[in-house]
């Protein structure tokens, strides 16, 4: 395969990954995985995310607060999020978002740590990776009230309903497929894939998480990623040079990578 393939959500600064960077790197490279944005989590992780890709060529930044770490946003925090964004390499906010799926933080901090990274980043002019789980209707109310098509962005490991992926769509949305693509018993998400424009199609990792089959209940890697596009390519009926051109187009489009 010439073409190459655009990691648009891997964790390269997670364990286990991180303690053998340049081996993963490499391994992902030999298979055509060149690019790759590396979302925030945690505050506290903010250094070394951008540590690392500074020292990953094809790496940018996505840096922001999980909703599982929602309880972290405060000013203080705003304000150095906004200095990270002025950063080169920062080329999107990220892991933002609603995830329902857990007791805390409550929904009230989850929302406003989302509205405001949501803020910080059109104001920055830059696109938003989007974690959802169990919160679609909220999570599209809050992007709309929040003019969120002004930056657009990915929806990360997306796994909604076809209307929700449309609705994403018209708000300048990509919709990430990842490792659950390749699962079985994956009808939905399949159709959806099958179903939203082409131009809305980008692939990701969430290395080291959701690993695809066969290796489930192994670490992830960005190695893998030929195997969540290799379903995308059978799904679409497109050939795997073709998805490698398509999707890693989209990415670079969504995140003003030219």
């Amino acid at each position: 395969m010439d073409a190459v393939l655009f990691d648009t959500h891997v964790h390269l600064d997670a364990s286990p990954l991180c303690e053998n960077l340049e081996e993963e790197v490499r391994r992902a490279r030999e298979v055509q995985v060149r690019r790759f944005v590396v979302p925030g989590v945690r505050r506290q992780g903010w250094p070394a995310l951008m540590e690392c890709v500074r020292s990953v060529a094809g790496a940018v930044a996505a840096p922001g607060l999980h909703p599982l770490a929602a309880g972290e946003w405060n000013d203080e925090a705003a304000a150095r999020l906004s200095v990270l964004l002025s950063d080169p390499l920062s080329m999107a906010v990220g892991e933002i978002g609603l995830d329902a799926l857990v007791p805390a933080p409550s929904p009230e901090v989850q929302e406003r740590a989302f509205r405001g990274q949501l803020r910080l980043a059109i104001e920055a002019g830059l696109p938003v990776l989007i974690h959802c789980r169990r919160a679609t209707g909220r999570l599209m109310e809050i992007l709309r009230e929040e003019n969120a098509q002004r930056v657009g962005g990915i929806f990360h490991a997306f796994s909604g309903s076809v209307e929700t992926a449309l609705e994403g769509v018209k708000l300048g949305f990509a919709l990430g497929f990842g490792g659950p693509l390749t699962y079985p018993n994956a009808r939905r998400v399949r159709e959806v894939l099958r179903r939203v424009p082409q131009e809305a199609i980008v692939v990701e990792t969430d290395a080291p998480d959701l690993s695809p089959h066969p290796l489930r209940g192994e670490a992830n890697r960005p190695a893998n990623l030929p195997l969540i596009a290799r379903k995308v390519a059978e799904v679409r009926g497109w050939s795997m040079e073709e998805t490698a051109r398509i999707t890693s187009a989209n990415a670079a489009r969504v995140l003003k990578i030219f």
